[in-house]
């Protein structure tokens, strides 16, 4: 049982998560299934080497920029919530609500129910009888299947174990990380060693800029294609839901976002390298099922490659789920204790220090999402929305550095106020090419997101805040 020596006097959180775990739930998070499989869409929609490789080079850039500008307002703000901490204290506590509401409602437990419906699925490729079409219970929309079940079991498996205490979900999440790492680099390095094949090399690399016309067009491509390889990087910033657990914050939470975010970066563009010297790029816009990674794993391994893909993916699928389940939370909790959330999910386990109530309703509505089939629907409906979050949090740093100068600040954003701005002016760009080019993912996302106005304000009306606002 942890002391009160341990834990955050203002929470009653256990600090059980160093910098090498803070670090494994930056990468753990980000990598999901999404490297395995995305490149074979964006391929699709920019029909060029070099425009592939410059979609991810950007994203990883925006990314890496984005993880260096919020370890200043991690650093500066350690505490429970992270992000919509970060909001709240810049822009009040509607702004907070709107991501808390829909990161609740879609973002973290849409992610979580598609996560682990893929974790589902590839399991399928060793035991056949889980599949979508295997019905345990009724059929169609009304029935239950074997890989929902399977989906909803591994769901609850974690959320069982994080309930258990943050040191618990802290070794799933370090064991699974560094399995998910060592499959990405082994891929790497066998495929650069074994399975480079001239005739994609030549095609790929002889011709890397082929069809790409360097002109507005291009632009709007790389723009619109940007949003698969985004939300492929996404997730890093679960780190910040658990600073009030974490050892040492002001140091380790910066630190860890770099470290992690750029070791990530790293290998997703290693990946998408291996794929154009191991296939043409034909036959990466048409992998089938767009399992570029299992195309490329063929060429490389054999017949044996589609058993060593499917497994590669379950173990990055389950730490990603871990990482999700285990932060998720936490912003929920730190919501019910600024009296914006169920009462309940404030609470904490007297011994184990974690926030049951908060995992509890985390796991179920991700279940009723598993059951409904329409998480993917969602997710996709608020990619608009998730980047905006992005962009108005680091524009919560310049509003901060104005209104509260005074603020300790141990770690300062990398490259401030060029580095955030670049940030903000791409990201933006990118939103209006969503606008503009996807009307009918991004309007949906908004009207989700502008639902939580009249929530927020009947919540304020019937609840009694507790906490709040920090003494910075």
């Amino acid at each position: 049982m942890a002391t009160i020596d341990n834990a955050e006097v203002s929470t009653g959180l256990v600090k059980g998560l160093g910098l090498v775990s803070a670090t494994t739930l930056v990468m753990g998070s980000m990598i999901g299934s999404g490297i395995f499989i995305v490149s074979a869409d964006i391929a699709r929609q920019v029909n060029s080497p070099g425009l592939l490789i410059m979609v991810w080079l950007i994203a990883a850039a925006l990314t890496i920029i984005a993880a260096l500008s919020y370890g200043e307002l991690a650093a500066a703000m350690p505490h429970a919530g992270g992000q919509y901490v970060y909001l709240r204290e810049a822009f009040g506590p509607l702004s907070g609500f709107l991501y808390g509401w829909t990161l609740f409602l879609v973002i973290q437990t849409g992610t979580i129910a598609a996560v682990a419906v893929a974790f589902a699925k590839f399991t399928g490729v060793f035991l056949p009888w889980i599949a979508a079409d295997h019905y345990l219970i009724g059929a169609g929309k009304i029935g239950v299947t074997t890989q929902q079940m399977v989906a909803i079991s591994v769901l609850i498996l974690l959320t069982a174990l994080n309930t258990r205490g943050i040191r618990t979900g802290a070794v799933v999440q370090n064991v699974f990380t560094f399995a998910k790492v060592a499959s990405l680099l082994a891929l790497v390095l066998f495929g650069i060693i074994l399975g480079r094949n001239p005739e994609a090399m030549s095609m790929n690399f002889g011709r890397f800029w082929d069809g790409a016309s360097f002109s507005m067009h291009a632009v709007r491509l790389v723009g619109v294609a940007m949003v698969g390889a985004l939300f492929s990087s996404d997730a890093w910033n679960n780190v910040t839901f658990t600073a009030g657990e974490v050892r040492n914050p002001k140091h380790n939470l910066p630190l860890s976002l770099a470290m992690g975010v750029g070791v990530v970066s790293t290998l997703y563009l290693a990946c998408n390298f291996i794929y154009l010297s191991v296939l043409p790029l034909n036959a990466i816009k048409t992998a089938p099922q767009d399992r570029v990674a299992t195309a490329a794993a063929a060429v490389i391994f054999g017949p044996v490659a589609v058993k060593l893909m499917a497994a590669a993916i379950m173990v990055s699928a389950f730490g990603c789920l871990n990482g999700m389940i285990l932060s998720g939370a936490r912003v929920y909790f730190t919501m019910a204790r600024d009296g914006l959330f169920f009462k309940r999910a404030g609470s904490l386990h007297p011994e184990r220090h974690t926030p049951v109530f908060s995992l509890g309703i985390q796991c179920a509505w991700a279940v009723l999402l598993t059951l409904s089939g329409q998480y993917n629907d969602l997710l996709d409906y608020v990619i608009f929305a998730v980047l905006l979050f992005y962009i108005l949090t680091i524009v919560g740093i310049f509003v901060l550095r104005r209104t509260r100068p005074g603020m300790e600040r141990p770690y300062r954003a990398v490259g401030y106020p060029v580095l955030p701005a670049v940030y903000i002016l791409a990201a933006g760009a990118v939103e209006i090419l969503l606008l503009l080019y996807k009307p009918n993912y991004t309007f949906p996302g908004l009207a989700i997101v502008l639902l939580g106005v009249p929530v927020y304000y009947l919540w304020r009306r019937n609840s009694n805040p507790e906490a709040t606002k920090l003494n910075v």
